[in-house]
């Protein structure tokens, strides 16, 4: 299997976002790509990203237009409360199927390049025994971490780093989601604490203002994603 996990510090952190950004690039470069969010809640509300002057669609129903897919092949648990995946499935009477989920990764694989985009943070229950970060070791994809550019990060971003280590995921490289274009000294200080200390890349996503394909794109083609389908991408530290 080829791809990326895309993992997040918290939920709201640009996890989304970047996997898009990642679809819709590869699509422009002619790739074939796929697209998966193994499980997506909150449907009985507007989307997170949601703005009154550009609406954003819901998770799924973004990466399936960026990868011309149906929202329903890209996402096969759907659920409405926003809640954790375990709990939005209990309300619903069921239980979430780890095999299941695996089964269905590996199935979208077979379209070429696959951008798994995770639930959450790495430590969020899919059911009562199985995280996403659990799913991300049965995938075995090189990981990337979205993160805040601003105050928190740091240790948010550290700690996923640990959790993320303590597996052996193969962690490619932590983006920072939007990185402004004109960062602050503590958004500067941010991005090379996180890259010292984690001894990782670092990444900035350039802002995204509305869910277009070829706006996507370009934030896309601004990140080394070609480097990171590779093992030998991770290097210490670089910025």
């Amino acid at each position: 299997m080829r791809g990326l996990f895309v993992t997040g510090t918290d939920t709201g952190v640009g996890k989304t976002i970047l996997s898009a950004a990642l679809v819709a690039a590869i699509a422009a470069e002619g790739e074939p790509v796929g697209a998966c969010k193994p499980v997506v809640t909150g449907l009985d509300e507007p989307s997170g990203l949601n703005e009154p002057s550009h609406p954003w669609p819901h998770d799924h129903e973004l990466l399936a237009s960026m990868a011309g897919m149906a929202p329903q092949e890209v996402a096969p648990q759907r659920y409405g409360p926003a809640a954790s995946p375990h709990l939005a499935a209990a309300m619903a009477g069921e239980r979430i199927d780890a095999a299941r989920l695996i089964e269905h990764a590996h199935a979208l694989a077979q379209r070429g390049i696959l951008i798994v985009e995770g639930v959450g943070g790495l430590l969020v229950p899919l059911n009562e025994d199985f995280t996403v970060r659990d799913l991300a070791v049965e995938l075995a994809l090189g990981l990337l971490i979205a993160a805040r550019p601003g105050l928190g990060t740091i240790n948010h971003t550290l700690l996923t780093l640990g959790a993320a280590r303590a597996v052996n995921l193969e962690v490619r490289a932590v983006v920072l989601t939007p990185w402004p274009r004109h960062p602050s000294a503590m958004e500067r200080s941010n991005r090379e604490t996180i890259a010292r200390m984690g001894e990782i890349e670092v990444a900035g996503l350039a802002p995204v203002a509305q869910p277009d394909p070829a706006e996507l794109a370009q934030a896309g083609a601004g990140l080394p994603w070609r480097r990171w389908l590779t093992p030998e991408s991770c290097v210490s530290g670089r910025t």
